[in-house]
C-alpha cells in the first residue's frame, strides 16, 4: 500500500491509503502498491478512452480546433472563460445550444471565475459544467452518426451502448454484460472496473492511431484539460509532451509515459485529492517520468506554515 500522510508541526495528523498499479504498453503489470485488482469507479479518469468515436468517427478530421476540442471531451475544467467560450463556440458549430447539454449546471470549480460570476449577477450554465466538453463531444457523435441526442445519458442509448460501452470493454480488456452501472456527476454511466484493467485501458489507448491522436491533443492544451493552477495542466506542461494526465473523482488517477507507452492508475481509498496528487506525481516518477513529488506545504489561513503533505517513508 502506498501511504500519504499529512503532518502538523511535525506530528502525524492524517494518513490516507492508496492503491497504485503500473503496467507496460502491453497492459502486463510491472509493479503496484496495495490491491491492483481492487474495482474502482474511475469517473473522469476514462474519458479519453470515452473519446475515442470523435476520432475513430472522422469529425474533427478537417476541423482547425481539433487539439483544442479533443482536450475539451477530456476535460475536468474549471469553468474558466476561454473553457465556457469553447464549449460555446462547439455547440454553435454544431448548430445547438447549451439546452441540448444533460450534464448539468454548477458554478465553475475556479473561484476567480466563480466569483466573476457572483459579481456580474449571472447564474452558472451547463456550459460551466467541468464535463460539458464531454457532453458537447457526445452530441457531436450523436449528430455525425445520425443518432436522435434525446436520452443519451442511459446506458441503453445509442451512443452509450454501441459507442461508448464497447470501447470499454474493448481496452480495458473485460465484460460489462449484465453489470448495472453507477450515475456519474454529469449524468453518465459510470462503470466498475479493475484498477489493473482501468491502466490496461490507458496503455491499450496509446496503442491505436486514435488514442495516439487523443493524447497528442491533451499535451497539446493541457490548460483545456483542467486549467489554472490544476495538477493535471501542471504535470503535462511539465512533462513537455512526454506525460498525458487525468483525474477522476474520489481520489482517482490515470498518467500514461506516452514515449513507453506505461501508465499508471491510482485510487485514494478514502477519495482525498490531496492524497491522489501527490501520489500520482510519486508513481510518475517511478515511471521515470518527472522528478519525485515535494512536500506540499500547509499554511493557515493567516499564511503561516503548519505542516505537509507527503508520502510516507
Amino acid at each position: 500500500m502506498l501511504s500519504v500522510e499529512v503532518l502538523r508541526g511535525g506530528e502525524g495528523e492524517s494518513r490516507h491509503d492508496v492503491d497504485v498499479v503500473a503496467v507496460d504498453d502491453d497492459g502486463r503489470i510491472l509493479w503496484s502498491r496495495g490491491d491492483a485488482e481492487r474495482a474502482v469507479l474511475p469517473r473522469s479518469a476514462l474519458k479519453p478512452v470515452q473519446a475515442v468515436p470523435l476520432v475513430r468517427t472522422g469529425l474533427l478530421d478537417a476541423d482547425p480546433l481539433a487539439d483544442r476540442r479533443l482536450a475539451l471531451a477530456c476535460a475536468s475544467h474549471g469553468g474558466e472563460p476561454l473553457h465556457v467560450q469553447s464549449v460555446d463556440a462547439w455547440l454553435a458549430d454544431l448548430g445547438l445550444d447549451q439546452g441540448q447539454l444533460a450534464c448539468g449546471a454548477h458554478v465553475p470549480t475556479h473561484r476567480p471565475s466563480a466569483d466573476a460570476l457572483v459579481a456580474a449577477g449571472e447564474l452558472p450554465t451547463a456550459m460551466h459544467n467541468n464535463c460539458s466538453g464531454k457532453h458537447v463531444g457526445f452530441l457531436a457523435v450523436c449528430r455525425h452518426a445520425d443518432i436522435e441526442s434525446a436520452g443519451y445519458l442511459s446506458p441503453t442509448h445509442p451512443l452509450q451502448a454501441q459507442h461508448l460501452t464497447p470501447i470499454v470493454e474493448e481496452l480495458c480488456g473485460v465484460s460489462l454484460s449484465g453489470m448495472v452501472p453507477g450515475v456519474d456527476g454529469c449524468g453518465i454511466p459510470v462503470w466498475s472496473l479493475p484498477l489493473d484493467r482501468l491502466a490496461a485501458g490507458w496503455a491499450a489507448l496509446a496503442r491505436s492511431d486514435e488514442g495516439r491522436r487523443i493524447y497528442e491533443a491533451m499535451t497539446a492544451e493541457p490548460f483545456m484539460v483542467a486549467g489554472t493552477d490544476r495538477a493535471c495542466t501542471r504535470l503535462m506542461e511539465s512533462g513537455a509532451g512526454r506525460l498525458a494526465v487525468k483525474t477522476g473523482a474520489e481520489g482517482v488517477y490515470c498518467a500514461i509515459a506516452t514515449e513507453s507507452g506505461a501508465a499508471i492508475a491510482l485510487k485514494a481509498r478514502d477519495g482525498a485529492t490531496r492524497a491522489s496528487e501527490i501520489a500520482v506525481e510519486w508513481a510518475i516518477a517511478e515511471l521515470g517520468v518527472g522528478d519525485p513529488p515535494e512536500p506540499q506545504v500547509l499554511r493557515n489561513w493567516a499564511g503561516t506554515v503548519v505542516g505537509e503533505v507527503r508520502i510516507a517513508d
